[in-house]
């Protein structure tokens, strides 16, 4: 995971490429996380019925790959760019399709957009999802951003506010 963390973060130094896709996980998967004493596969797990111990372990898992990510952030950080960070110039979305695998519920997902956009993001707060706002609004404000004039994007016609 880190060495394909590291060469994003080379990819986007270098101006290889600015755009970048890495899944952690795929949400079918059923791989252990023994790294982290997790002997049960991450599917099973997430059909947790409420059992405790259970989700426990998938505590365990999302901690590791929170952890992951707060490495790929600090890598990001530290690389200087102009009058901020290559941080500050990214757009960086970490989360799930699904906010709890037990009901397969997309309510409420909880997604983490890091980064500054060049100062075209406000950071540091919290928006909430009361409204079941689409996460394509998501994607359409960061379309935007980096000058793709789409006006639409999946069933929505109008971006996330993000300013």
């Amino acid at each position: 995971i880190r060495l394909m963390m590291d060469i994003l973060v080379v990819a986007f130094q270098s101006d290889a490429t600015r755009i970048g896709t890495f899944m952690l996980g795929n949400a079918g998967d059923n791989r252990p996380y023994r790294m982290v004493g997790v002997n049960e596969g991450h599917h099973s797990l997430s059909h947790h019925g409420n059992k405790a111990e259970k989700m426990d372990q998938i505590r365990k898992i999302d901690g590791f790959l929170a952890n992951q990510f707060a490495y790929f952030l600090g890598r990001l950080r530290d690389v200087k760019e102009g009058e901020g960070t290559l941080l500050d110039n990214s757009m960086i979305v970490y989360g799930s399709s699904l906010s709890d695998g037990h009901e397969h519920s997309e309510d409420n997902l909880p997604l983490l957009l890091a980064g500054r956009g060049g100062g075209t993001i406000r950071s540091g707060r919290v928006i909430s999802n009361r409204k079941k706002t689409s996460m394509s609004r998501l994607h359409l404000a960061l379309l935007q951003r980096i000058g793709i004039q789409q006006q639409q994007f999946a069933e929505v016609s109008r971006p996330i506010e993000l300013i």
